[in-house]
């Protein structure tokens, strides 16, 4: 992979999981409405610390065994079958998913960029994630050192802070901007990238 087919592949695919509703989507919403347009970008920078920190315990732990080609294999196959599984069931679950804007508004005070952390780490699907798939672009970004991860890092994060962004932004706007159908739209073409992307992984294994 070149460093534009990282970048834009990180990309998509750090949008696909972003635009499945999780815990973090649930805070989102819920202090966007009190807190303004800032909430998004507050908590994805929480969200953004967790990541820079796994990256770097997966890049000083792993890093040895992780230029062997039979680690390179392994990971290739595990993350491309996860990828398309993954696609799978968002297509699957495609018709029942629902853009929800309408969340209570909690009194407490809390420290934005703290819940980022715990929202992503209260997540399971987060930690499934690093385990297979963004350990497999670690794996492949490393070919370009430090700037392959990097290139893929930014990818990856700034699919979560348009995402969260947006819907911050029509939270406290008082509207629905981002549309039901469009959601999905977008949602359907990400998932039919993860299949695509999930078979190139396990071809190329």
């Amino acid at each position: 992979m070149t460093l534009a087919v990282i970048a834009v592949s990180s990309f998509m695919i750090a949008l696909s999981g972003a635009l499945v509703p999780g815990p973090l989507f649930t805070i989102t919403v819920s202090e966007s409405a009190r807190r303004g347009a800032s909430t998004g970008p507050l908590l994805i920078l929480g969200h953004a610390i967790l990541e820079i920190l796994i990256i770097i315990l997966i890049l000083s732990g792993l890093s040895p065994y992780l230029k062997h080609e039979a680690t390179r294999y392994v990971i290739s196959l595990a993350g491309g079958s996860m990828l398309v599984l993954m696609g799978i069931m968002i297509l699957k679950d495609l018709r029942s998913l629902r853009l929800d804007l309408s969340a209570g508004v909690e009194k407490k005070e809390i420290n934005l960029v703290l819940t980022g952390i715990v929202g992503s780490l209260a997540n399971p699907y987060w930690i499934i994630w690093w385990a297979t798939i963004g350990l497999g672009y670690l794996v492949s970004s490393m070919k370009y050192g430090i700037a392959g991860v990097a290139v893929f890092f930014l990818g990856h994060i700034s699919a979560d802070l348009i995402w969260y962004s947006a819907i911050s932004y029509a939270v406290a706007r008082g509207r629905k901007i981002i549309q039901e159908k469009a959601y999905k739209g977008v949602l359907a073409v990400c998932a039919l990238f993860l299949i695509f992307f999930g078979a190139w992984f396990i071809i190329a294994a």
